[in-house]
């Protein structure tokens, strides 16, 4: 199994390494390729997804993606900028399909937000269109006839792209608890309408799924009302990313929180949702579980191995249980700790 292990900017090549300690550790034939992706790419050979880079990713079973994100290259034209390589990574890929589940481990709930009778409930997942929406649209700068500046990212989705994520999520909830809610401002938006339409046309597929809708305001509320009452969220690219951020603080931590992107042959990138912290980077803070996590991510959906993503997430939980906490649950340990509680638990 030949696992991509893009480790990136920031924190991101020290979740990775905690997470090939606890992959190597399950004794499973896997083998790896490193490559430079983001900042560093483009500090090395001048652009954050080199060609060298996506043909590793392309050779792949699987990539395990760590963090993009550099201040120093925040003066960067926009299509050279670290964030750029994620972006064209799902796009040369075709990963279309965004899996973020969020479920509250009963040893955090008083790191989450919400009161933990509230936060105890949650376990779902957001499916999040990744290939469309204003990131890939048309956008620019230009001057207006008054000579004002004015910024434009245009946003659209085709029936396909929204068909195509609409299977992915009904046939998420279908392996779930069947309730899918499609979260979108068809009041306000052409694109949403379209979307609305579709998702209730490819839901004649699913009859043993119970489908709803939510605009996407009152979807933010509820998740901190009562997060209980979802399953699965099916979402845009834009809602998706807002609403999976939010998700993460209500079980306790953004570092809590892994991803999968996956292809229609189930092909997939897996990634912790939280970005590259360049705030804390080498300083040992960063939580490695959400990468770790990811790891199981990859082992179930991608790899075939369910029973090895098991033991991972039991030992997460086992470690949590035994008391590890990073600083940002609260904690002390160090990013090596976190992965050495794992390790133990596993």
């Amino acid at each position: 199994m030949r696992i991509a292990l893009l480790a990136g900017d920031g924190i991101g090549p020290e979740v990775i390494a905690q997470a090939r300690r606890v992959l190597d550790a399950l004794g499973l034939d896997l083998t790896y390729e490193e490559a430079l992706v983001g900042g560093a790419a483009y500090k090395a050979v001048g652009h954050p997804l080199p060609p060298e880079t996506l043909d590793v990713a392309r050779r792949a079973d699987a990539i395990l993606f760590g963090a993009v994100g550099d201040f120093d290259c925040d003066h960067l034209e926009r299509h050279l900028r670290p964030e750029q390589a994620i972006l064209g990574l799902r796009k040369e890929l075709v990963l279309f399909s965004n899996l973020r589940p969020a479920k509250m481990f009963a040893e955090l709930a008083d790191a989450s937000a919400l009161r933990p009778e509230v936060a105890s409930a949650i376990d779902l997942v957001i499916v999040r269109e990744l290939n469309g929406d204003v990131y890939f649209g048309e956008k620019g700068m230009r001057k207006t006839a008054d000579g004002l500046r004015e910024g434009y990212d245009i946003m659209s989705y085709n029936e396909a792209e929204v068909r195509r994520i609409a299977h992915s999520a009904f046939r998420a909830a279908r392996a779930r608890r069947g309730k899918l809610c499609s979260v979108d401002k068809a009041n306000v938006l052409e694109t949403s309408q379209l979307w609305r339409d579709v998702v209730i046309e490819v839901s004649a597929d699913y009859p043993d799924v119970e489908l709803s809708h939510m605009y996407v305001d009152n979807a933010a509320m509820q998740l901190v009302r009562n997060p209980g009452q979802f399953d699965v969220i099916v979402t845009g690219n834009l809602f998706g990313d807002i609403l999976s951020d939010q998700a993460s603080m209500c079980v306790g931590s953004i570092g809590m929180l892994a991803s999968a992107s996956l292809d229609a042959n189930g092909k997939g990138l897996y990634e912790p949702i939280h970005g590259s912290a360049p705030d804390i980077a080498g300083q040992g803070k960063a939580n490695p579980l959400a990468t770790i996590l990811s790891a199981a991510m990859m082992l179930r959906y991608s790899l075939d191995q369910g029973a090895a993503a098991d033991r991972i997430e039991a030992a997460v939980a086992k470690a949590l249980a035994g008391g590890a906490r990073s600083p940002d649950l609260g904690g002390t340990m160090t990013t090596s700790e976190m992965g050495d509680a794992v390790l133990a638990a596993l």
